[in-house]
């Protein structure tokens, strides 16, 4: 649960730093993501298609992109040819690899997340993006104020732009952000005794300038993976 709270905060904090539709002189925030196939996005569709029925719109049903974060910081704009050029080549490495969901998860601020099962391969996989993509990332960033808290992070987000790698990674597919409506706890009970679960594959890698929740605003490139 505290990893991705430091990923709501980096979310924020780099969007609002740079918004995601800076002109080009500017600095942008950029999500680099594992592209989900479509069983999984039918678990996303079919979580969306309960909670509308209970009052709320999730991220998807309002047409932002399924996605699930590998590295998230923020960039230079001149930089963004040679980052796309960066990830063509690591995704021409790879084959297609497992992507599983198995349940839901409910942070304190009610965020509302589909589990993705943290496997070593998705984590190589982060650890690569990660590697190959940091050198372009703007080196001047500085910490949110929130990180002041968890001064133990402060050293990956100096090294990284991010404290959500390696060992913080924690994939995750995001349905709701700060939801207000009470009967988030009625589907909380309801998946409880019935979670959502979906087999399906990391189908390439995607790059993408996102908003303030880490939601897809522009889609910068894709790159599919060979089949296993």
């Amino acid at each position: 649960m505290m990893r991705r709270a430091f990923f709501w905060g980096i979310s924020a904090a780099l969007a609002a730093s740079s918004p995601a539709l800076a002109a080009p002189a500017d600095k942008v925030s950029i999500d680099i993501y594992a592209i989900p196939s479509r069983p999984i996005v039918a678990a996303v569709d079919q979580a969306s298609a309960d909670l509308a029925q209970l009052g709320m719109t999730t991220f998807r049903q309002r047409g932002q992109a399924v996605h699930a974060t590998l590295y998230l910081t923020q960039y230079p704009a001149s930089a963004l040819p040679r980052l796309k050029a960066t990830i063509a080549r690591l995704a021409r490495g790879h084959k297609r690899l497992p992507l599983a969901i198995d349940g839901t998860e409910r942070t304190p601020t009610n965020w509302l997340f589909l589990r993705v099962v943290h496997t070593p391969a998705l984590q190589r996989l982060a650890d690569e993006v990660t590697l190959a993509a940091e050198p372009l990332r703007d080196h001047d960033l500085a910490p949110p104020a929130w990180m002041k808290d968890y001064p133990a992070k402060l050293p990956a987000f100096q090294r990284y732009g991010s404290p959500n790698v390696f060992m913080q990674f924690d994939p995750h597919l995001t349905l709701l952000a700060n939801e207000a409506n009470p009967a988030l706890a009625t589907y909380m009970t309801k998946t409880g005794q019935q979670p959502p679960r979906a087999q399906g594959e990391v189908d390439g890698i995607g790059i993408a300038l996102v908003d303030a929740n880490g939601q897809i605003v522009r889609t910068l490139a894709e790159y599919h993976f060979r089949s296993r």
